[in-house]
C-alpha cells in the first residue's frame, strides 16, 4: 500500500466517522479524526453536537500516550480560535506527541481559515492538505455554503407525479409517491435544521412537518426541524397542525408589517414565534428571511412548499439543490398543481439546469437530485 493510498484509506475511515454527526452537530460542521500508529489505529471519533468534545480530542484522549509520534488524519482543519464553547484542538494536538497530521479540507469559518494548519507547521509538525477534500467538502456542504453566504442551504423537496404535477386540480397530493420515499423525507426532515412551506400548503394540506419514524410513521423522531411558515398576512388558521406540538417541534411564522396584531397576540399567547419581516410586492422578503435565519445559526432548510413559494425561491436565487421523488403516474391536465407557479418562460434558454444529476430508485419512484 502506497502512502498516498494508505492516506486515503483512513481518510475515508475519517469521512464515515464524520458522518455519524449527520443532523446533530449544526452549526456545528460534522468531523472526524483518526490517529494511527505503525499502521494499526490507536484512536478515533467524530463530533456529535455542539458543546460536546471535538472529533480530533475524543481521538487523542483514546489514543492515550500511543498519539506520540503517530499520525492523526481528520476530516477539517483543527480549530485554535478561543470564540466557541469547546477549548481549541490545536495546542491538544500538540501536547498529544502526534507527529504528523492529515487534514482533508481547509475550515470555512474565516476564525480558523488556514490559522490551524499553520500554527501546527509553526510547532514543526507535518501537515498534508487536500486528501478527499471533494468529499469532506460535500459532506459539509450546508456548513460551507453557510459560512460562504450567512444564508442555509436550502434544498427543494417534492413528491411528484412523472408529469411535475404536485397535486390535483382539487389539492389532493396524498399520497402520490409511495411509502418508501416518504419514509426517506421523514429522516431528511430529521437530518435538517428547518423546513419551510408557503401558507398555501398550510390552507390545501394542513401537514405537521415533523420527522417521523416507525412502521406507520407515527411516532416523533428525537430530533425535530424548526417548522417555517411564510404567511405575509397571518391568515394561518389557529387549529393548523404546524401550530401543535410545540413542545417538541417549534413553528416561525414568517410575516410583515401588515399582519393584523391581534393575531400576533395570539400566536405568542400559543408559543408560536412570529418573525416580521421587510416585504417586497406584499409579500414576506425572503432573502431577508434566509439571512435571519442564517443568523439564528440554522444551516440547512428543506423547502417543502407548493408551486408559488418554489417560483419564488428559484427567482430570488435561493435554492442551492433539488430533489425530485417522481412516482410512476401521469395526472395531466392544465389545472393540476405544478412543482413551479409562476409564469412560464417564453424561451428554453431561461429553463434552470442542474448540475451534477443523480438518479436512483426509492421504491417505485424516482428520485432526482441536482444542484442549481
Amino acid at each position: 500500500m502506497t502512502d498516498r493510498t494508505q492516506d486515503l484509506h483512513y481518510m475515508t475511515l475519517a469521512l464515515r466517522l464524520a458522518a455519524k454527526g449527520q443532523g446533530t452537530t449544526s452549526p456545528n460542521p460534522m468531523v472526524g479524526a483518526v490517529v494511527v500508529k505503525q499502521g494499526r489505529i490507536v484512536g478515533q471519533g467524530f463530533h456529535l453536537r455542539p458543546g460536546t468534545p471535538h472529533a480530533e480530542i475524543l481521538a487523542l484522549q483514546r489514543a492515550g500516550t500511543q498519539a506520540r509520534g503517530a499520525t492523526l488524519y481528520v476530516t477539517l482543519e483543527p480549530c485554535c480560535h478561543l470564540k466557541k464553547r469547546t477549548p481549541p484542538c490545536v495546542p491538544e494536538v500538540l501536547r498529544s506527541g502526534i507527529r504528523r497530521v492529515v487534514i482533508a479540507m481547509v475550515d470555512p469559518n474565516p476564525a480558523v481559515k488556514g490559522k490551524g494548519t499553520a500554527a501546527l507547521r509553526r510547532a514543526g509538525l507535518s501537515v498534508m492538505v487536500g486528501i478527499a477534500r471533494s468529499e469532506a467538502e460535500n459532506l459539509n456542504k450546508a456548513y460551507c455554503h453557510w459560512m460562504k453566504t450567512g444564508r442555509p442551504y436550502v434544498t427543494l423537496k417534492a413528491g411528484m407525479t412523472l408529469d411535475g404535477q404536485l397535486a390535483t386540480a382539487s389539492g389532493e397530493s396524498q399520497w402520490i409517491t409511495g411509502k418508501k420515499s416518504r419514509e426517506e423525507v421523514h429522516r431528511l426532515r430529521g437530518e435538517v435544521d428547518a423546513v419551510l412551506v408557503g401558507l398555501g400548503t398550510v390552507l390545501v394540506d394542513n401537514p405537521s412537518l415533523t420527522a417521523r419514524v416507525g412502521s406507520t410513521l407515527n411516532k416523533l423522531a428525537s430530533r425535530q426541524p424548526l417548522r417555517i411558515v411564510v404567511d405575509s398576512r397571518l391568515r394561518i388558521p389557529f387549529k393548523a397542525l404546524v401550530l401543535t406540538q410545540q413542545g417538541k417541534a417549534k413553528t416561525v411564522i414568517a410575516t410583515t408589517a401588515a399582519a393584523s396584531a391581534a393575531r400576533r397576540v395570539t400566536l405568542h399567547k400559543r408559543g408560536i414565534e412570529v418573525l416580521t419581516l421587510p416585504s417586497i410586492q406584499g409579500h414576506v422578503s425572503l432573502p431577508a428571511l434566509l439571512k435571519e435565519l442564517g443568523r439564528r445559526g440554522i444551516i440547512s432548510l428543506l423547502l417543502e412548499g407548493g408551486g408559488e413559494v418554489n417560483a419564488a425561491m428559484l427567482k430570488a436565487k435561493l435554492i442551492d439543490q433539488v430533489r425530485l421523488y417522481m412516482a410512476p403516474l401521469l395526472l395531466g391536465g392544465q389545472n393540476a398543481k405544478g412543482l413551479i407557479g409562476g409564469k412560464s418562460p417564453a424561451r428554453l434558454a431561461s429553463a434552470i439546469a442542474l448540475r451534477h444529476v443523480v438518479t436512483r430508485l426509492v421504491g417505485h419512484d424516482l428520485v432526482i437530485e441536482g444542484d442549481l
